[in-house]
C-alpha cells in the first residue's frame, strides 16, 4: 500500500475538490492510500504549502501541485 499526503486546509474547496478526484481514483487503484493533512496545525507547512494547496506527496516526496486533472493524477498515483 502506497500512503500519499493531500496538504490543505478544511475550508478550501479545491482542496475538496482534488479530493473528489483522488477518491475516483482510487476505485480503480486499490493500493493508494491518503492522508489528509491540515496545514493550519503546523506553522512549517503553512508557511510551505499555504499559498500553494492543494498538494499531493507522493510517498517518494515528488509533490504534485493545484491544478491537476483526472489523467495527470492517475500518471502520479500510480508511478
Amino acid at each position: 500500500m502506497k500512503t500519499f499526503r493531500l496538504y490543505g486546509t478544511s475550508a478550501c474547496h479545491l482542496c475538496e475538490l482534488a479530493q473528489s478526484l483522488i477518491a475516483d481514483q482510487q476505485l480503480s487503484l486499490r493500493d493508494v492510500d491518503v492522508e489528509v493533512v491540515d496545514i493550519t496545525e503546523s506553522d512549517t507547512l503553512f508557511e510551505r504549502y499555504g499559498v500553494a494547496i492543494p498538494v499531493l506527496q507522493h510517498p517518494d516526496r515528488r509533490e504534485l501541485n493545484w491544478p491537476f486533472g483526472a489523467h495527470q493524477l492517475q500518471h502520479f498515483l500510480s508511478s
